[in-house]
């Protein structure tokens, strides 16, 4: 191994190290915490063919970065009545955080309407060579590449390595992400504050700026916004900062790209059933009624959020749309 892989495989340990004490800390001020009864509910609404899971969800608490093939309740992700149409045909992506949850729906999707994908991930191993599998399903190519998107140096290499392989690059999907919920603004520690923000602003900073020099006009990107960011989580504090940056970067990053021929846009999705948020609470209560406070009663799952992506990822879906924020969140409104 090389002097600058083992580099970059100490980079990767040491953020899952740091990932993985931040949670333990939050997980043991948790168990001191009196616990709350989960109240009664009316039935989850269900709008499509397929019945979604509704909560109580699987109760089972993650380790951080969260391997989506641990979770009892496995997330919808295949999206079995979406019909591809060749929306994306011919086109190469990279989507960032595409081992599981939404990133790994929304690679599939991207497979269907014919893209390759290049997967970016930490080091989920298992779950990134399931979701190649699915791509290849698919009849299309994957390329895995594992790094931290906090590395600029990584991000460039990921880029490039992609652009290698597929000759070029037309769709960016920048979808990793960090996330420990605390209490109070004095429980958020400042090693905390750091990992999320670097993971959700620096990450997609890093990947905009390696990819762009890479895409010509037609190219797009899409990043992962978030509820939180259009209104704010009480106790999510850093991250609803984060996602609140990453909306006005899109539409900042849109305005100056548009006499390139590029397209910048956010998806804002609610509450999903992935790796992210069983890896956060601790409490078994909160993760069974996760997404019950939606106007849905019910968290959405990945494959009824990946359409959204491939809608402004396609230029015969939304050539006339940029530095919009979609919201995709389960609510009235």
């Amino acid at each position: 191994m090389t002097s600058s892989a083992k580099s970059k495989s100490q980079s990767v340990k040491d953020t899952v190290s740091t990932q993985r004490k931040i949670q333990r800390e939050q997980d043991s001020k948790e168990k001191a915490k009196p616990q709350k009864a989960a109240g009664r509910c009316k039935p989850a609404v269900q709008t499509g063919k397929k019945k979604q899971p509704a909560p109580p969800m699987s109760p089972n608490h993650l380790e951080k970065p969260g391997i989506e093939a641990e979770l009892d309740l496995a997330p919808q992700f295949h999206a079995e009545n979406y019909k591809g149409s060749g929306k994306l045909e011919g086109m190469k992506a990279i989507v960032t955080g595409g081992d599981s949850g939404i990133g790994r729906a929304v690679a599939v999707l991207f497979a269907r309407e014919g893209a390759d994908v290049a997967i970016v991930y930490l080091n989920e191993h298992s779950d990134a060579k399931e979701t190649r599998r699915h791509v290849e399903a698919e009849g299309r190519q994957c390329v895995l590449l594992p790094g931290d998107v906090k590395d600029p140096a990584f991000c460039r290499k990921a880029v490039a390595k992609t652009v290698k392989t597929f000759g070029t690059l037309d769709v960016l999907v920048n979808n990793a992400a960090f996330q420990m919920h605390a209490d109070s603004l004095g429980e958020l520690t400042e090693e905390r504050f750091d990992e999320t923000m670097k993971t959700n602003v620096y990450g997609y900073f890093y990947m905009a700026k390696a990819a762009l020099p890479q895409m010509k006009r037609g190219a797009a990107i899409v990043n992962t916004g978030s509820v939180t960011g259009l209104k704010g989580s009480e106790k999510l504090l850093d991250y609803s900062a984060t996602k609140g940056a990453i909306h006005a970067f899109t539409k900042a990053l849109a305005s100056n790209v548009l006499d390139k021929g590029i397209r910048v846009n956010a998806v804002a999705p609610g509450p999903v059933w992935t790796p992210l948020n069983p890896a956060d609470k601790s409490n078994p209560e909160e993760i069974e009624q996760f997404g019950s406070q939606s106007d849905y009663r019910r968290p959405a799952q990945p494959e009824e959020i990946s359409p959204a992506y491939v809608f402004l990822a396609s230029a015969a879906c939304s050539s006339y749309i940029t530095g919009i924020v979609l919201p995709v969140t389960g609510s009235v409104g």
